[in-house]
């Protein structure tokens, strides 16, 4: 790569050189530029093939090139081949997540330029290319998702036809089809965004193509001599629609199919919309006669349904479906963020138009579903129609206001009555026929209707004495009550329509599933007459209210028979009867929460029905009153809750979202009630809150698809923070939740790092918390200050473990005096504590110490403390000579960089106590990986919970948000005493002899180098080795420690700052004490090279050129600079013409390359090993 990338610069120049500035065309043809970037592309090394897209991506960043057709085959080929690597599009070192890949961001800019730049003639044929280029091969989920959102960008433009519809379908359909289904469905956003920017727009078209529809031959008739050849083409085309041929009638004939219904809706309404483009700054009542022209054949023939009783059946259902079609196509529009005023006017017209037909229609409906004129299998999709149209006309009416009697108030009563009637007739043992089978079905389905009607507008409940009929017949069900198959010989046409027993199967799970929806409309009505058990009421005016056991045995025999799809009504039902029973049956109540959760477990990977019957599923199982009687009677119910909480959660680990709907449910339901007694259950169940708090896996990251256990968190810290501190409930809770904490058996769960963290020094987040939670209870708690000196006081061994976190503590002794007004005994007693750890062996505790006596000391000078006097010599004289230490030793460094360090220097431990400081900075500060930091932003957009107004908990007042993450680590000895004697080699005792010097006089460097070098008995060197070149303090630390032990006369580094590195520090172990170091930053490089050369120095770099001479044939000069390279670019080809001599390293491997550190300690020992064997040969 470093031979490579000086010379992608020119190359830049070469494609200045090929285009002409007078015409801007090629001057020689670009393949010959394009074969450079081939060659990069296929490179094996994949940081060349990155740098090679890169820079490609860059060309029109600076100029604007010809177009050329090689240039769009080269992107769609080879560029695109590259593209599908997806190590291409990692993030740079330092970038935060979500911030986006450097190449993904090029490649979208790339993309836009270039197709703004395409002429119109080309621009469509090039995107439907570089679209099928994404289904010709297999492609990973990441550089999809990047080129679906550079596609996504590309402004709006007509360059799609039905052609690039079908490739966009491909890619959906074939390529991204094995993919996660997250970046799946983020590539699959991105592609409906850019099919909806790319694609000819319909409406365009038509308002541009008006002009070409052909005028029917009826044009003249009136009205259409006004209107555009489109408006009487739409016109013409529902008028052909609502026809019904004479060939396709009969009273058995199935129900047209619902696309053709469909489409005509669209085209009503996008030649709406076009008529809305014309007259958009004109009057506004034109679109409501073009509406109106468009819709009187359908409204002129709903008009007529109550009158003609003759009306062919296929006419009617065709109207009915456009009518559907209409609303629900319009309302779709009407969510769109688009063109909203048009959208919302033309929705409304619709609706009113719609109104007006509402009593033919209404009185249609109830003569089909009454009259006995629905008797075939077929029939049963018409009813099905009838009722949604029904439903439909409702939500209109409810939408404008209810008035009683209008057309669907005067509906309901006989729709309902004519029911019952017919439900009552074949109760009566008559021979199950067909016609009356499906009349049952029929006058079922219109029944639970109506309840959910009534359920929704209690306004359309009649008068009482008609309503108790109604209830006492529903209640008088004979649930779940196989409806028998129809005899085959009276009707030989429902073997034809559905024969199999699967066919009659799923009618007869529909007249169920109504049964229950109609019952769980009566039991949520009659709530409060259900009896705790069915020995209070001997004779049962409701029988299915005032005898739950046998309703809830019928539920659970209901649970058996329905398909998963037809099971929300009885968890409705179960919801109701269980808190009833749970005292008097609880046994009953647990096999309905076994068998209602054996469904639900069963459903798992089944998604369109999964989360509605999950979400019913909790609301039946957790209901507020359920909880609160199971915990108060503490039976086997209680246990059995808890053993189905403990389930969800473990599927939650493999099921992302379903911890978030039960946690979400019960803590509102705990919030809303708002009193003792929800409290008191939340109490029972703490287990929830506490497994909330600690979920997700935060150590196995390749396990964690979505950060969904972010909201799991955030849904129980934000009920945390509602509750009251001054409410006893509320703090009975809270107490509880901390001892069960503490108490619950953590092993091998990620909350153990939290205790152990107290002990160990590599759970850096966890000692601050730690540390944070001592200060606020002292602050809080004053009292226990002498339990805290205690702390102070055990065995020297055991505080090994502990020391530095009570220290850190201490030195916020400002903030836990606070509101103590008598301060002197306390600090009197901490300066006594400080002293003695001043003094420890240990160099982590005593620069722990020093910090917390230097707060100290400066709280005690504020106060003036007469006592403290005898102690200020020798207290001022210690800090000073800390901060007067001389040299560039690691004692001082350590001691700036703790002072230095937000805990003790920005940190505020009331004033960030906030949910920012707790979930995104302190563990951005103390390095914890990205992945765990919650911003705050998470916990404003989950509003499931919303907390008050004036709730100032969310930001930190402070700077600690601006801050960076530092390099110093809380570091203590070990976990226990055992860990601390191993550990003890490295703090209580030097690994090496590193002789301390506490000043160093401020002399040349270099006459401190030779006078060290005479007094060691060391000869002096002439070598100079520059590493300014080199980027790793690793390299660089290794590097000074070579250097030293062979007696280098100096190390020219790029950045003096460098030696403070951590890093460089523990590969260096003090060598940069005892060895010069220059600084020359590399622009300097050139000057600085010439300059030795002057002074007689020869240049020698270790490069791997044409002409680099063998190392081991090379012979080296007295005076030799080593100029190394850069760890990945080597040396640039400005400073090798400045170079003398480049000497190479023979090497054997495949690998063509060894690090820069081991190349530079090889040649360092070789100059040493020659001017050894030179001093030898002239001694002797």
């Amino acid at each position: 790569i470093h031979v490579i990338k000086p010379v992608l610069p020119k190359l830049n120049n070469l494609f200045e050189y090929a285009v002409s500035e007078e015409n801007g065309c090629w001057l020689f043809h670009p393949s010959w530029h394009l074969c450079i970037y081939k060659r990069m592309f296929e490179s094996e090394n994949k940081i060349l093939t990155k740098e090679g897209v890169t820079h490609f991506l860059e060309l029109y960043e600076t100029r604007v090139l010809p177009f050329s057709a090689e240039f769009s085959e080269f992107i769609i080929g080879p560029l695109m081949d590259a593209l599908s690597e997806s190590s291409l599009y990692s993030r740079s070192p330092g970038q935060l997540i979500g911030s986006g890949s450097p190449l993904g961001l090029k490649l979208q800019k790339f993309l836009v330029t270039y197709i703004s730049l395409l002429p119109e003639e080309i621009k469509s044929s090039f995107l439907l290319k570089f679209i099928q280029k994404m289904t010709s091969r297999h492609w990973c989920a990441i550089p999809i998702l990047f080129l679906c959102k550079a596609l996504a960008n590309i402004p709006r433009c007509k360059a799609l036809g039905i052609e690039g519809l079908l490739a966009l379908r491909d890619v959906l359909q074939c390529t991204m089809i094995t993919h996660q289904i997250l970046l799946r469905g983020a590539a699959q956003c991105y592609l409906l965004q850019a099919a909806m920017n790319l694609v000819d727009v319909l409406c365009d078209w038509l308002r541009v193509n008006e002009s070409c529809f052909r005028r029917p031959s009826t044009c003249s008739s009136i009205g259409l001599h006004e209107t555009s050849s489109l408006n009487a083409y739409v016109k013409n085309l529902v008028q052909e629609y609502i026809k019904s041929p004479a060939w396709e009638g009969g009273e058995n004939c199935c129900m047209p199919d619902w696309l053709e219904a469909k489409l005509v809706a669209m085209m009503v309404l996008l030649a709406i919309d076009v008529e809305g483009m014309k007259s958009q700054y004109s009057e506004k009542r034109r679109t409501q006669n073009v509406l109106r022209i468009f819709l009187d054949p359908l409204l002129d023939a709903l008009v007529k349904f109550g009158t003609n009783a003759y009306m062919p059946l296929l006419k009617t259902d065709r109207c009915l479906q456009l009518l559907l079609k209409l609303l629900h196509t319009c309302l779709l529009k009407g969510s769109s963020t688009q063109d909203v005023a048009p959208t919302d006017e033309v929705c409304t017209l619709l609706q009113n138009f719609v109104m007006s037909t509402t009593e033919s229609i209404s009185e249609f409906i109830l003569r089909r579903l009454t009259m006995k004129e629905l008797s075939s299998v077929s029939d049963l999709d018409r009813c099905h129609l009838y009722l949604m149209v029904l439903t439909e006309l409702i939500n209109l009416h409810l939408k404008v206001g209810w008035k009683r009697g209008n057309p669907i108030w005067r509906v309901i009563s006989p729709l309902k009555n004519a029911s019952i009637r017919h439900l009552q007739e074949m109760d009566r043992g008559q021979e199950p026929t067909l016609g009356r089978q499906i009349q049952r079905v029929v006058s079922m389905a219109a029944l639970a209707t109506v309840c959910e009607a009534i359920d929704q507008k209690p306004e359309l409940q009649l008068d009482s004495q008609d309503a108790g009929a109604t209830e006492r017949f529903l209640s008088s069900l004979q649930l779940n009550q196989t409806l028998q198959k129809p005899h085959t010989e009276e009707d030989g046409s429902f073997f034809e329509e559905s024969s199999s027993s699967q066919g009659w199967g799923k009618i007869v799970a529909q007249y169920i599933h109504d049964q229950w929806v109609c019952l769980s409309f009566l039991l949520k009505k009659y709530h409060t007459l259900i009896p705790a058990s069915e020995d209070e009421i001997l004779e049962p005016i409701l029988p299915a209210v005032q005898m739950p056991v046998r309703t809830l045995q019928s539920a659970l025999e209901a649970l058996t028979i329905l398909p998963s799809d037809q099971v929300l009504p009885v968890f409705h039902c179960m919801k109701i009867l269980v808190p009833k029973l749970l005292t008097s049956s609880e046994s009953l109540c647990i096999v309905s929460f076994d068998m209602a959760w054996k469904i639900i477990a069963s459903l798992s990977n089944t998604q369109l029905i999964f989360w509605s019957n999950l979400k019913a599923f909790v609301q039946f199982v957790f209901d507020p009153k359920v909880l609160t009687i199971a915990a108060k009677i503490k039976g086997q119910a209680y246990f059995k809750i808890k053993e189905i909480m403990y389930r969800i959660i473990e599927m939650s680990t493999i099921k992302t979202g379903v911890f978030n709907i039960l946690i979400s449910y019960c803590c509102k339901s705990w919030i809303v009630s708002a009193s003792n007694v929800s409290l008191s259950t939340a109490k029972n169940y703490s287990e929830l809150v506490y497994e909330a708090c600690i979920f997700g896996t935060v150590f196995r990251r390749d396990q964690s698809t979505k950060r969904e256990d972010h909201y799991v968190r955030i849904c129980a810290v934000k009920f945390l923070c509602l509750l009251d501190g001054s409410n006893m409930s509320h703090k009975l809770f809270m107490e509880d939740l901390a001892i069960k904490l503490l108490e619950k058996n953590f092993l091998n769960r990620i909350i153990d790092k939290i205790f152990q963290a107290g002990f160990i020094s590599n759970q850096a987040s966890i000692k601050y918390f730690i540390e944070w939670i001592i200060i606020l209870i002292l602050h809080k708690f004053p009292q226990f200050l002498p339990k805290f000196w205690d702390c102070f006081s055990y065995g020297e061994e055991n505080l090994k473990t502990s020391i530095c976190t009570f220290l850190s503590a201490l030195s916020h002794l400002d903030i836990i005096t606070e509101n103590i007004p008598e301060k002197k005994l306390i600090l009197k007693q901490a300066l006594i504590i400080v002293l003695h750890w001043c003094f420890n062996h240990n160099f982590s505790i005593r620069l722990y110490a020093l910090v917390a006596l230097k707060k100290i000391w400066s709280m005690c000078k504020t106060l003036h403390i007469e006592e403290l006097d005898a102690l200020t010599s020798i207290i001022e004289s210690s800090l000073n000579q800390v901060e007067n230490m001389h040299g560039a030793g690691n004692a001082k460094k350590n001691w700036q960089r703790i002072q230095e360090h937000f805990f003790f220097a920005t940190f505020h431990p009331l004033k960030d106590y906030c949910l920012e400081t707790i979930f995104y900075i302190l563990p951005r500060l103390s390095g914890l990986v990205e992945d765990e930091w919650i911003a705050i932003g998470k916990f404003t957009r989950f509003t499931d919970i919303p907390l008050d107004a004036g709730f100032q908990w969310y930001l930190s007042p402070t700077q600690l948000c601006e801050l960076k993450p530092g390099d110093w680590s809380q570091q203590d000895i070990g976990s226990n005493s055992g860990e601390a004697d191993n550990e003890s080699e490295w703090s209580d005792v030097q690994k090496k002899i590193i002789p301390w010097r506490n000043s160093v006089p401020d002399l040349d460097l270099e006459l401190v180098f030779q006078d060290r070098a005479a007094k060691l008995g060391k000869s002096l060197s002439r070598l100079i080795v520059v590493a300014s070149l080199i980027d790793k303090p690793t390299n660089l630390g290794g590097l000074c420690r070579t250097c030293e032990v062979f007696g280098a006369s100096a190390l020219v580094v790029g950045n003096l700052q460098c030696i403070r590195d951590k890093q460089f520090q523990h590969l260096s172990v003090s060598a940069e004490q005892w060895l010069p170091l220059v600084e020359v930053k590399p622009p300097q490089l050139i000057d600085y090279l010439q300059q030795k050369k002057a002074e007689g120095y020869t240049i020698v770099g270790v490069e791997q050129t044409v002409k680099s001479l063998d190392l081991t044939q090379y012979c080296f000069p007295e005076k030799s600079l080593l100029l190394l390279g850069n760890e990945r670019e080597g040396i640039p080809a400005n400073l090798i013409q400045q170079v003398d001599v480049c000497v190479e390293i023979p090497q054997q491997g495949i690998t063509r390359s060894l690090n820069v550190h081991v190349s530079g300690a090889l040649l360092v020992w070789e100059y040493t090993r020659q001017q050894l064997l030179k001093q030898g040969d002239a001694g002797s």
